[in-house]
């Protein structure tokens, strides 16, 4: 009796820190539409469109903004995808013993340095090569829309590849979690069909392609979300453009930028609206992040019940 009364207090209180959760996701949903309802019943849905941001004249549109932290976010992940796959691989399956932890320590090291660190390493290191890469870029390239704009050295390229450092970190980490729990028997069994070394890490990789999945997913999670790294690199411009030279703009740069500016009621409506639409990008990419997941589990599933004999009917005596 005792024991189950104890499972039943258990049970409840394990189920309300669940319901915080989801509390809280609605309470911040709320709280940012009350505070931007004066800019969402000025703009309506022309607020997700609009390219200008004139804070004199009272006009706003975040289109700009949604494109540099879509922009960036995926050039990030371009760029960070195959070299945190590549040291959750070496570090999982190839690397020796020896180096095995020391490895592990210094990724996730990478992972606990403050972001405004990498923002000043951007400005004094990584600014300059970007302005000589511009420099040396070919001018019939500089004719084409990614490659236009002046060599400063802030701009979408650096915010990309500042990004791109940041998240490694994170997707390596948790992809070579998920490479480490694959069953060995999986590795065994396509020794045993006569695999190479590298022919069996594709058949684990295989075998974890969804938590894999899912670590990326992670990780463009984490560069949508990146405030002053980007900030200190992007050059901090509101207008949406293809080109990586160009100095562009992100929806967290512009709201930690212009947050302690805004004098009228408008302007600070406007900004908590973009706070709004950061939270609803994020929620609607992590939704379609799930779902993708979702799906692989499911045709994996279909192709095991396919794959697999039939019984064989009992002999009749």
């Amino acid at each position: 009796m005792k024991r189950s009364r104890d499972d039943g207090w258990f049970r409840a209180a394990t189920g309300f820190f669940a319901a915080l959760v989801v509390l809280t996701v609605f309470g911040l949903a709320y709280e940012l539409s009350r505070q931007s309802m004066l800019s969402i019943t000025k703009f309506g849905f022309g607020f997700w469109k609009g390219t200008t941001w004139d804070p004199v004249s009272g006009d706003f549109g975040a289109f700009p903004f949604i494109w540099g932290t879509l922009y960036s976010s995926i050039l990030a992940l371009l760029i960070s995808t195959p070299i945190a796959l590549g040291i959750a691989i070496f570090i999982s399956e190839l690397s020796p013993r020896v180096l095995r932890t020391p490895l592990t320590y210094l990724t996730e090291l990478l992972a606990a340095i403050p972001s405004i660190v990498y923002g000043l390493w951007g400005i004094f290191v990584l600014v300059p090569l970007i302005r000589k890469l511009e420099l040396a870029t070919p001018d019939l390239l500089k004719k084409t829309p990614f490659f236009k704009g002046y060599p400063l050295g802030v701009g979408m390229l650096t915010a990309a590849v500042i990004l791109a450092i940041m998240v490694i970190p994170f997707t390596s980490s948790v992809a070579r979690e998920i490479l480490k729990n694959v069953p060995s028997t999986q590795r065994e069994a396509a020794y045993a069909l006569g695999a190479t070394r590298w022919e069996a890490i594709k058949v684990a990789i295989g075998y974890g392609k969804t938590g894999i999945i899912g670590a990326v997913m992670l990780g463009f999670g984490r560069a949508l979300g990146e405030t002053m790294a980007v900030t200190m690199v992007i050059g901090n411009d509101p207008k949406a453009s293809l080109s990586l030279f160009a100095p562009q703009h992100t929806m967290a740069a512009v709201i930690a930028n212009e947050f302690t500016e805004a004098a009228d009621e408008l302007y600070l409506h406007a900004l908590i609206e973009i706070g709004l639409l950061l939270f609803v990008i994020t929620i609607i990419i992590n939704a379609l992040s799930r779902l993708l997941i979702w799906s692989m589990q499911k045709r994996a599933s279909r192709a095991i019940v396919i794959a697999a004999p039939p019984a064989e009917e009992p002999v009749a005596a």
